[in-house]
């Protein structure tokens, strides 16, 4: 009896503690136990959790509009309520502060080198080693000026600090050649340095000026040149090929290399329209928006009978599918993202309806869980790698890149969806202050568990804020925030996290983090940003770019014929959009809710315990 005796003890003992645990934040506020419980509390007065945020967990707590929801579950105490103006000024002002320190750490410690090392004060690149090293390529294809450039230009435009911006674009006008014998990858040209190009000029010429005065003396369209003379020296990728999808990389001074790779990933060759759909429209020239256009239709082409779904790697030569997995993260997440921004900004009807019939695919075979997000029972939804020919599971994980699908979502107003899915990796992200690379959905934990400060969860984050004006939206971009400050903040700027668990850092900032991570922060919590209240319409590029949604990209100045055209020249007006939805749209969402929860309190608890966060 005395066995029973002792378990009858520990059991009592047990259930004292948990009732302990649950009545000290009321006994105790100041009290930290922060990692107790499934969500991080705004830390409470004085406590010490990044710059500024002493005063965050006080703002939430005062009464008026900035009031916390009293009663309910914690969930609802936690989000639901209005956000008060002041904690939004300082959030907004701490982004700008994490962009200010990176950005003046980069210039003191590594330029014109490639990157900043933050642990060590120093700079790395050009990779000498590895001749296919990206980073350094981009460096040796237009040098240090313009690596520069690329890392700053659009977060600095939407922040409208025009002085830096025009040095910057003075800079690179003096200094940034194309003419050298470097082989670069197509992909990460286009939308990295042929992207910039084009949106900085679009930015320079706009009439209106939205962001402050952004103009060049004496600009003579220098930008639009150096970006046809890029586009020119990328063309050979699209030479001899028998699909007409390109070659992954391209010599700038002499073509395609000799012992040329003949395998490419999907969103490698099938995201290049809207770079030179772009300059096709502003040159007059068809030729750019050509060859990316035949090459999104080569691998339209080559999608399974039974399935409709694309793999994510193609031998260009023969069409054979190398890469049979189809999901919506690395090698395939750009081309979804393409085919709908490629309609939005051109009009042209087989871009929507080759994305409505993606979509439609997508939800078909690799969508998995109850059908609606926000009622009925079963699993929360979750997309998943399948094969592309059966539409069977492949594996078990998911890869942070699949976080910018809420997004898109947002964009055709499958808002419903977008919540639920958003919520899932937001959930991965209380866990662990991060997101891996890789995280196993089964297994509960990372497969692989870097994280190099990727922008793609706090842009969904911004577009379903834009599109619900949920306050939830900016808790989580402040936990996002409080994270970034708390776990990857080093001595000279912020630190790829090495391991997600142990908190171990890596001595590299990737250049996203300026551009896109700390940009789409900053634009979450500046309600009166041009962004939102010039009354123009600006789209983000895939590498966060800003351009204008303008009558003139959708009217070409060309009379050849584009591929595909032969059989539907048509074009949509903007107001004739209609995207496929399957479990909502955006006319679901009431204004009831903008301070409740977007996910119902119970759903946002079946997905923290499906990450094994509770």
């Amino acid at each position: 009896m005395r066995w029973r005796s002792v378990v009858l003890g520990l059991l009592l003992l047990r259930l004292g503690l948990q009732a302990l645990l649950a009545l000290l934040p009321a006994l105790a506020p100041g009290l930290c136990l922060r990692r107790r419980f499934p969500f991080p509390f705004p830390p409470p007065p004085g406590a010490a959790a990044g710059p500024g945020s002493s005063h965050w967990g006080s703002l939430l707590r005062r009464g008026g509009g900035g009031a916390v929801a009293a009663g309910g579950d914690e969930y609802e105490r936690r989000y639901s309520g209005a956000f008060p103006p002041q904690l939004r000024a300082r959030l907004r002002d701490a982004a700008r502060g994490m962009f200010v320190f990176g950005y003046d750490s980069y210039m003191q410690h590594a330029f014109p080198r490639d990157e900043l090392d933050p642990l060590h004060c120093g700079g790395r690149g050009p990779d000498r080693h590895d001749p296919w090293n990206l980073h350094g390529l981009l460096r040796d294809m237009s040098g240090g000026e313009f690596i520069l450039f690329k890392k700053t230009e659009r977060a600095l435009i939407v922040m409208g600090n025009s002085s830096e911006f025009q040095k910057a674009v003075k800079l690179v006008i003096d200094t940034v050649s194309f003419d050298k014998d470097s082989t670069v990858q197509v992909f990460e040209a286009t939308i990295r340095v042929l992207g910039s190009l084009l949106s900085a000029h679009i930015i320079i010429t706009d009439a209106k000026q939205p962001f402050g005065d952004m103009t060049i003396k004496d600009y003579d369209n220098e930008l639009l040149h150096m970006a046809h003379d890029l586009a020119v020296r990328l063309l050979p990728a699209f030479e001899n090929t028998k699909t007409g999808i390109p070659y992954p990389r391209v010599n700038l001074k002499t073509g395609v290399p000799p012992d040329s790779n003949n395998e490419t990933c999907t969103a490698g060759a099938g995201s290049l329209l809207v770079e030179f759909g772009i300059l096709s429209r502003l040159l007059g020239d068809s030729t750019f928006e050509w060859v990316a256009r035949r090459a999104v239709k080569a691998l339209w082409s080559l999608r399974s009978n039974n399935t409709g779904l694309l793999g994510n790697v193609v031998n260009i030569q023969t069409g054979h599918w190398v890469g049979k997995q189809s999901g919506l993260g690395a090698g395939l997440d750009s081309f979804y993202e393409y085919l709908l921004k490629s309609y939005i900004l051109f009009g042209e009807k087989e871009d929507l309806e080759m994305f409505n019939d993606a979509y439609r695919n997508i939800q078909n075979h690799l969508r998995r869980g109850r059908e609606a997000c926000n009622e009925g029972e079963g699993d929360p939804p979750l997309y998943v790698n399948v094969n592309m020919f059966t539409g069977q599971l492949m594996n078990t994980w998911i890869d942070s890149l699949q976080a910018f699908f809420p997004g898109l979502q947002v964009l055709i107003g499958d808002v419903e969806d977008a919540i639920c899915l958003h919520a899932f990796y937001y959930a991965i992200w209380k866990r662990y202050g991060a997101l891996p690379e890789r995280y196993n959905w089964q297994l509960q934990a990372p497969d692989v568990p870097f994280y190099p400060l990727r922008p793609e969860l706090v842009e969904s984050t911004y577009l379903l804020y834009q599109a619900t004006k949920n306050p939830f939206y900016l808790h989580v971009g402040m936990d996002i925030l409080q994270s970034l400050e708390k776990y990857t903040k080093a001595k000279c700027g912020y630190a790829t996290l090495h391991h997600v668990v142990e908190k171990t850092k890596e001595d590299r900032m990737e250049s996203f983090f300026l551009s896109e991570t700390c940009k789409y922060l900053y634009l979450l919590f500046d309600e009166d940003n041009p962004l939102h209240k010039s009354g123009n319409k600006y789209m983000f590029t895939t590498e966060g770019h800003v351009v204008s949604v303008d009558e003139r990209f959708r009217n070409s100045l060309w009379e050849d014929v584009l591929p595909g055209e032969e059989d539907s020249a048509e074009r949509i007006k903007p107001n004739e959009f209609k995207a496929v939805n399957f479990s909502s749209n955006c006319n679901r969402v009431p204004d009831e809710r903008r301070y409740l929860l977007p996910l119902k309190s119970n759903y946002m608890r079946q997905i923290d315990r499906m990450v094994g966060l509770i």
